[in-house]
């Protein structure tokens, strides 16, 4: 298998951004392409585990927008073949580090997060 094919590498880095980008703006249709339209996606937030696209949509549209503005830390792209991909960040949002994973799958339509997590650091204290 080809770790990070360096075309792989580049389409799902720009699905990536394109993705976080989204995310800033409160762009819920993005946002909503973007993840795997099935039953079997995840989406595990801060304060909520959601479970199918549906419920990820629902959430989209009824979440409070503030605070969504974020800086990027450490980020990490892997391509695995030309089918698979994991994406990692550490973030820093309304003075909280966090961390954000997706598991990204080539599908038809185009690459699709199938699986995503959230989570906040501890406060330091």
């Amino acid at each position: 298998m080809e770790i990070n094919n360096p075309q792989v590498h580049t389409e799902l880095t720009t699905q990536f951004n394109r993705y976080q980008k989204a995310l800033i703006d409160n762009d819920v249709s993005v946002l909503n392409e973007l993840f795997w339209n099935n039953v079997l996606t995840i989406r595990y937030g801060v304060g909520e585990n959601l479970y199918g696209h549906a419920a990820i949509a629902t959430y989209r549209t009824t979440r409070d927008p503030q605070d969504l503005p974020l800086v990027v830390g450490t980020s990490v792209v892997t391509t695995y073949g030309r089918e698979a991909a994991t994406t990692n960040i550490e973030f820093t949002r309304a003075g909280r580090k966090g961390r954000q994973s997706q598991t990204w799958i080539r599908l038809p339509e185009g690459w699709r997060i199938v699986a995503a997590h959230v989570s906040l650091m501890p406060d330091a204290g």
